[in-house]
């Protein structure tokens, strides 16, 4: 098994956890050899930004499928989204306060929304789209003789600070005697007991209860759930996926696509409607509202994911754009296809007595 480290680290503080009741200090004296290397921290290089490639190089290598943090992918997506800023900074829940009144110049007025608008932006960058992370279900030792002994689980963390949180090693010594790696909740647990990550609780918040969340969604604060659930869980976690997936399912079933519009979270249901090939009550969305050029580049989006459907190979042929684009996939894949034209068919009417008018 491999090591943890190559270095040879003496008197590596631990922390010994029994329930919540005991701690104390363990030493060691000796290189811990027991131990896989755990994946790296998120960040340039890390196992976020590779899982999605390395799982497209495995597949087919003569059709590469891009990924949701490609630089084209991430443009059509921030596209989409929309820069609203009445909505991006729409008042939030605080403490009153007399309001501010400031005289400004056209020039002064210019560089203020020039700032409003560049501060939007970073406040709409979007959160990754991550693989599941697999379970840890490695066993270390069974010492047979312990068993009985303990009626808890003992916790030993690394506690380390020069450590990155997805390196540090958690092992759980069960009351039967089995020594094991600590499985993904235990070590979040663990982390935020002695790391603490402002806005993240120990124990998961009972917001995320099915009851509470179907409240939620009734009262339209999508958002906010999912701004809970960035704060709360790791982006590759089951619960973290969970959640995202079933909030855009309820905004696909009950067709309030535009709650997550100009926000952080609109890029990651377009691209999880477009990886389920399930666009079509976007897309009616888009052209309802005039967003045709959003519509243009979902299916756009769409061709680039599945390459290999009907819908990419009859648009390549005809080198079809814009409206002529939509029109291939109604035709073609669109599971609401007379639907998505009559739409067109609106558009276009209402665009020519647009043009006849002025």
């Amino acid at each position: 098994m491999a090591t943890l480290r190559s270095r040879v680290l003496l008197w590596r503080p631990l922390i010994c956890s029994r329930g919540v009741e005991q701690f104390s200090f363990c030493a060691r004296t000796q290189p811990i050899t027991l131990l896989q290397r755990l994946p790296q921290p998120c960040g340039a290089g890390s196992p976020y930004r590779r899982v999605a490639s390395e799982a497209a190089a495995s597949g087919n290598s003569e059709i590469k499928k891009p990924t949701f943090m490609d630089e084209e992918v991430q443009s059509i997506l921030i596209k989409m989204t929309g820069l609203n800023l009445q909505k991006i900074f729409k008042p939030a829940v605080q403490e009153l306060k007399p309001p501010t009144c400031k005289l400004m110049t056209q020039t002064q007025l210019e560089e203020a929304t020039t700032q409003a608008v560049e501060a939007a932006k970073v406040q709409l960058k979007m959160p990754p789209v991550l693989e599941e992370r697999a379970p840890i279900n490695d066993v270390l030792a069974e010492d047979k003789i312990l068993e009985g002994s303990e009626t808890a689980k003992y916790v030993f963390t690394d506690i380390s600070y020069n450590i990155a949180h997805r390196e540090r090693f958690i092992v759980v010594r069960e009351p039967s005697g089995t020594l094991r790696k600590a499985s993904w909740e235990e070590r979040d647990r663990m982390i935020q007991v002695y790391f603490p990550k402002e806005g993240r609780r120990i124990l998961t918040p009972i917001i995320f209860k099915e009851e509470n969340l179907k409240t939620m969604y009734s009262q339209d604060r999508h958002a906010d759930v999912l701004n809970l659930c960035i704060a709360q869980f790791e982006p590759d976690s089951t619960e973290y996926i969970k959640v995202h997936h079933q909030i855009y399912e309820d905004i696909d079933k009950h067709g309030k696509y535009d709650i997550l519009r100009s926000t952080r979270h609109f890029g990651g249901m377009a691209w999880y409607f477009v990886h389920e090939k399930k666009i079509d009550g976007l897309l009616i969305d888009q052209i309802q509202r005039y967003l045709v050029d959003d519509a243009t580049s979902l299916v756009q989006l769409y061709h680039m994911v599945h390459p290999e459907g009907l819908s990419a190979q009859e648009a390549k042929e005809q080198a079809a754009e814009g409206l002529n684009l939509i029109t291939v996939f109604a035709k073609t894949e669109a599971q609401m296809g007379a639907y998505v034209e009559l739409m067109l068919q609106a558009y276009q009417g209402a665009f020519i007595s647009h043009s006849a008018a002025s």
